[in-house]
């Protein structure tokens, strides 16, 4: 695509924000115009302000852009990414979306409102239309598209088609989230080194309530959660990136593992988000090895935005489990928010 779309990074030297600024690189739909990031930051050389903790060198073309103030008045451009903390977007993200940027948001501020969608291509493209209601709602002439908890992201992705063919009642999740999940710095070392440790604050609610409203439905003005119910136990453990879960799932109509894998395999995103530049191919991959998915071996499977799915076997309490992984900081975070906008270009929601 000629002439790419200018675009800005909010909080750009943050873990999630330099994941932004690696896959943004030569992307052929968007340009890095504007980087913002703290006050203290502000004025800076991206080169100087940021520790670059991503595997391979900082982007050439980022070095010498100067940071700006996080604020409408100082980045005017039709999109923004925000890799923004949750208190610092509650208040940020409305204020560009009112100046008419579309903000694809990695935040959890707004992800729960009735009229944001938790947006992903390959399950719910049609939940896009909440944009327009959004808008007329909040008198906005941008909006707001959230990306999900990282956690909830390869829970959901496997359950769509488990929910298209058979139908979810009940899905119990035991997470074992990656270091990358907490930031940088993150967690101290004589905390998780020879431990797992078994409360990560609030993620338990975001991914009992999170995967209910991404396979939900637009009814009126709000987006209704799916009717089924969720339990989850979430634990941080001494891996660099790529979120582990296993499930235990009870579905409405019985299902074997082979029907199980059958549905993970014939799965394809919805047509209009097939050719996206991110868009996975497949949507799961599903590993036949006993002791597969393995975070260090499967993380960048499709480029870090596939989900993959293994050990699928009959649960004696709700008739089927499994283990899914992917990658938190990709497609649970800057990469999930970059397909939303993809998205939101193709259905014409972004202009140049």
């Amino acid at each position: 695509m000629s002439n790419r779309i200018p675009v800005a990074v909010l909080a750009a030297t943050g873990s999630v924000g330099q994941r932004f600024i690696q896959l943004l690189d030569c992307h052929p739909y968007f340009k890095v115009a504007a980087i913002t990031a703290s006050d203290r930051t502000v004025g800076k050389k991206y080169g100087d302000a940021c520790h670059w903790i991503l595997p391979g060198d900082m982007p050439d073309w980022v070095r010498d852009m100067e940071i700006l103030p996080t604020s409408p008045d100082s980045v005017s451009v039709p999109l923004a990414f925000s890799a923004l903390p949750a208190d610092a977007a509650v208040e940020v993200e409305p204020a560009f979306a009112r100046a008419g940027t579309m903000v694809c948001s990695n935040a959890s501020s707004y992800r729960m409102e009735p009229d944001v969608s938790i947006l992903f291509p390959e399950v719910n493209p049609d939940q896009v239309n909440i944009i327009p209601i959004q808008r007329k709602l909040r008198g906005w002439s941008g909006g707001i598209i959230t990306n999900s908890n990282c956690t909830s992201t390869g829970i959901t992705v496997a359950l769509k088609p488990l929910q298209d063919a058979f139908g979810l009642s009940k899905v119990f999740a035991v997470s074992m989230q990656a270091l990358s999940g907490a930031g940088y710095p993150g967690i101290p070392s004589i905390d998780i080194i020879d431990n797992v440790i078994p409360l990560i604050k609030g993620e338990e609610e975001k991914v009992e309530s999170e995967p209910r409203k991404m396979l939900g439905k637009i009814v009126g003005e709000s987006i209704v959660p799916a009717d089924f119910i969720v339990s989850a136990h979430t634990n941080r453990v001494a891996v660099v990136d790529g979120h582990m879960v296993c499930l235990s799932v009870e579905l409405k109509t019985p299902a074997t593992p082979e029907q199980a894998i059958q549905a993970f395999r014939d799965y394809q995103a919805p047509e209009i988000s097939r050719d996206l530049p991110s868009a996975p191919n497949p949507v799961i991959v599903v590993r036949n090895e006993a002791d597969r998915p393995q975070p260090r071996l499967d993380r960048l499977t499709g480029k870090g935005m596939a989900t993959v799915v293994g050990r699928v076997r009959t649960d004696p309490l709700f008739g089927l489990k499994f283990v899914v992984l992917s990658h938190n900081t990709i497609r649970g975070a800057a990469g999930g928010s970059i397909y939303n906008a993809e998205l939101l270009v193709k259905l014409g929601y972004i202009k140049k």
